[in-house]
């Protein structure tokens, strides 16, 4: 399945994607159901829907996390570009749900940071609650989808500070999307990624670099900490890391997982 979120006169609701002559299309909403973390909240309300080009909803980030646990320097040539070693073990920090947008959103450039970068990533979205997976389980039954994220940095504060949680934190600086789909393998399979700036090509890289795999860090994470379904796994980021201005447009696209595609403006 493929999903999105949206924006309706009822409020935010979770739609399925079907792809109809070359076009993407809101085909229905989606009832709550498969969505534990915001039933009652989402539930469909409406006797009758018709269902409606993609290109003409207002899109949404498609989860609703209880909380976003990134993974740092999961790839060796990031850690090299900005002058890391390579972490023994996952290198985890949390950025908060407020941090969310999607698609189209507007990152907002913090008067209190000189330089904000962009870092393209595949997104996990847990699907079941999941704590202590064992060796022997296979792991996607915890999966629901993947989706596009970018992790927008502070990185002038996230140097300076030491800890990430500001640098990282920002509102806006975690723009999730365009949607979440189960018709992708990134556990067998490797996923290409690119990010640009501008149109302009700056990262190019493939999840089968990766240098703790998705398994690993699923096993490592609720070692110590329940994930609950919703809750959002950015995997890491490939080198080519740069800074955004006010004014510039970036895109992060995943294959089979569509663009991310959102602009900076000045706060």
């Amino acid at each position: 399945m493929r999903y999105c979120r949206i924006a309706t006169h009822q409020g935010p609701k979770f739609a399925s994607m079907e792809h109809r002559d070359g076009e993407d299309w809101i085909a229905d909403l989606l009832d709550g159901r498969d969505f534990p973390e915001v039933t009652g909240d989402f539930q469909r309300n409406d006797i009758f829907f018709e269902s409606f080009p993609l290109s003409e909803a207002k899109l949404l980030a498609p989860v609703v996390p209880s909380k976003i646990i990134c993974v740092g320097r999961n790839y060796r040539d990031h850690a090299a570009e900005l002058g890391n070693e390579v972490p023994k073990e996952p290198l985890l920090f949390l950025k908060p749900p407020s941090s969310l947008i999607g698609p189209g959103a507007v990152v907002r450039y913090p008067a209190l940071s000189k330089r904000v970068d962009f870092e393209g990533e595949l997104g996990i979205v847990i699907g079941k609650q999941a704590k202590h997976i064992r060796e022997d389980e296979d792991v996607r039954q915890y999966i629901r989808g993947y989706t596009v994220v970018n992790d927008v940095t502070a990185r002038d504060l996230q140097k300076s500070d030491g800890q990430w949680t500001r640098g990282k934190g920002f509102d806006t600086f975690c723009p999730v999307g365009p949607f979440v789909s189960d018709q992708i393998d990134a556990i067998s399979t490797g996923i290409g990624l690119k990010t640009t700036l501008n149109d302009t090509e700056k990262q190019v890289g493939n999840t089968r670099d990766f240098i703790f795999p998705i398994p690993e860090l699923l096993r490592y994470i609720t070692a110590f900490l329940t994930l609950e379904p919703g809750d959002l796994i950015p995997t890491g980021t490939p080198a080519g890391v740069g800074p955004m201005q006010p004014g510039d447009t970036v895109a992060v696209t995943i294959e089979g997982l569509g663009t991310l595609r959102n602009t900076v403006e000045a706060e």
